[in-house]
């Protein structure tokens, strides 16, 4: 029986799968029977595949291509192909953020911003979009078929409330802004999907955004919870779960006739 929302076969490509988020993609597409290819910036043996992702070595690989890497991106594609096939799902998930716990330059104000963190997260967030789907994107366009599936945030809807963060400066005694440039890299995300998706329309390459929102990760301070569950109608964050079925969808031929569109998965945050 005909099933649109199967990916069982389908060769997908997930950037950054080794990640919180990115294993759980990598899981969720395995175990529906799809061969997962991870790309990652750091060797990873079949030991560790099969410790990491046990019972799913047979549809999981691990290349090693940085997403800012052009050479290696082309050379992880080419043995993808040869090992596999041209893939059909390309998630472009790996990604940077500020580190709140880390230089304090990195979440200083606007006015003193460095530009070396502007640069270091742009480049991972949105070049390195733009250099895997010049890549990956060119072979599916010449096989006509594929589906593009960026990962986005609701600070590339919104700008980042920089009230969630006030309780940083009470505590420490040191201003805390939420940077300007995981903001601006997500942001530009929104229209190169929108740009991807009507140039290969008639290639047979759909190009979709997921727009994510604040997920259970065990890494926020109670005071940041607290303040931005407040923001969120449903009152609560999302389980990491929660994410991968909208992967899914957008891999398999339920979504066909979709590109160029922004699934938001935020719990509401977007929509006040």
């Amino acid at each position: 029986m005909y099933n649109p929302f199967s990916v069982e076969g389908r060769i997908a490509i997930v950037t950054g799968g080794l990640g919180q988020i990115g294993t759980q993609i990598s899981t969720t597409l395995a175990q529906a029977g799809a061969k997962v290819a991870i790309y990652s910036r750091r060797p990873f043996s079949a030991e560790q595949i099969a410790e990491k992702f046990p019972g799913l070595e047979d549809n999981i690989k691990v290349y090693e291509a940085s997403v800012t890497d052009k050479d290696a991106l082309e050379a992880a594609t080419d043995q993808l192909i040869k090992d596999w096939g041209v893939p059909d799902i390309l998630v472009n998930n790996a990604g940077i953020d500020s580190k709140p716990d880390g230089d304090a330059d990195q979440n200083a104000p606007f006015e003193v911003y460095p530009k070396k963190y502007w640069d270091d997260i742009i480049e991972t967030n949105l070049t390195g979009v733009m250099l895997t789907s010049q890549v990956v994107g060119s072979k599916m366009a010449e096989a006509g078929k594929g589906s593009i599936i960026n990962i986005g945030s609701m600070y590339g809807m919104v700008s980042p409330n920089q009230a969630l963060y006030a309780y940083r400066e009470e505590r420490d005694g040191k201003p805390f802004i939420k940077a300007i440039s995981y903001a601006a890299s997500k942001s530009g995300l929104i229209n190169m999907t929108r740009y991807l998706a009507t140039y290969w329309a008639k290639k047979g390459v759909r190009v979709n955004l997921v727009t994510y929102g604040g997920v259970k990760t065990g890494s926020f301070d109670k005071e940041f919870i607290d303040a931005f569950l407040e923001r969120v109608p449903m009152g609560r964050q999302a389980d990491i779960g929660e994410f991968s079925p909208i992967i899914h969808f957008l891999g398999s031929e339920a979504s066909s006739y979709m590109t160029g569109a922004n699934l938001v998965l935020d719990g509401g945050f977007t929509s006040w």
